[in-house]
């Protein structure tokens, strides 16, 4: 388990970093391998949402699902582009190109949020946003923009796992390196056609914890959570690969 606290007090250093090399998305992208971690990491300042906060859907306060087993998306959804459908029962993408799909009502603060994630292609590129504003997407090539905390199973051509708050490629990410030889179940690609269930849980208002078929990748500790207004919603996300999600579960905590 990998463990990372913020520090704002790096915020103005990184965001500068991040101004002068900006890193191609989508799966080629070449990233550079974040520092070593450490107990408490330094941390970005919040960014700015890439579209204005408008009036959104009813907050959810008692369990909501979704099984997609219906032909159009449906009021609750706010897609951002033409790629998002529901093919057999599940919501699908492809090539996306991080222009994602939201969730209309509201997250509370507090809420563990299941569901299952299937990469039609040996790509893999399973993507969600958790706590955004319900509206953003990708503005340039690179999704270094984002409202929220991004959650990537078998990211960059199936290379990496990552939790990421605000940045996907910034440089206090959590990631896991993948190795199709290792006995560490975390560290294993993302197999075209398998179902994965994402849990991603924040029961104390600032840990958030992910888990995939239910071992657990990631805690990130946040001294200054993506809470309230601005990071009120869930999305579904993708760049090139074909994905699909299904058997949504959000339940307040």
């Amino acid at each position: 388990m990998l463990r990372r606290a913020f520090n704002a007090s790096a915020a103005l250093f990184l965001g500068a970093l991040a101004l002068a090399s900006c890193v191609p998305e989508g799966p080629p992208t070449a990233d550079r391998a974040p520092p070593a971690a450490s107990p408490r990491a330094s941390k970005p300042a919040p960014a700015a949402p890439n579209a204005a906060v408008t009036a959104s859907g009813p907050l959810i306060t008692a369990p909501f699902e979704d099984n997609f087993e219906r032909k159009e998306l449906g009021e609750d959804w706010n897609a951002l582009g033409p790629a998002w459908r529901i093919e057999n029962g599940r919501l699908c993408a492809r090539g996306a190109r991080n222009r994602g799909i939201w969730l209309r009502r509201r997250l509370p603060v507090n809420a563990r949020i299941e569901l299952d994630a299937y990469a039609e292609s040996p790509t893999g590129d399973l993507k969600i946003e958790i706590w955004g504003d319900g509206q953003s997407g990708a503005t340039g090539t690179s999704y270094t923009n984002a409202t929220s905390y991004i959650a990537i199973l078998g990211g960059w051509k199936n290379t990496k796992h990552v939790l990421a708050r605000l940045n996907e490629h910034g440089e206090d990410r959590l990631e896991l390196d993948v190795d199709p030889k290792s006995d560490d179940e975390r560290e294993r690609p993302v197999a075209a056609g398998q179902a994965y269930r994402f849990r991603v849980e924040r029961g104390d208002e600032r840990t958030v914890v992910w888990s995939v078929n239910g071992e657990e990748y990631f805690e990130l500790r946040d001294d200054e959570p993506l809470a309230g207004a601005g990071h009120e919603h869930l999305g579904f996300n993708d760049w090139e690969a074909p994905v699909c999600f299904d058997n949504l579960k959000i339940t307040p905590l």
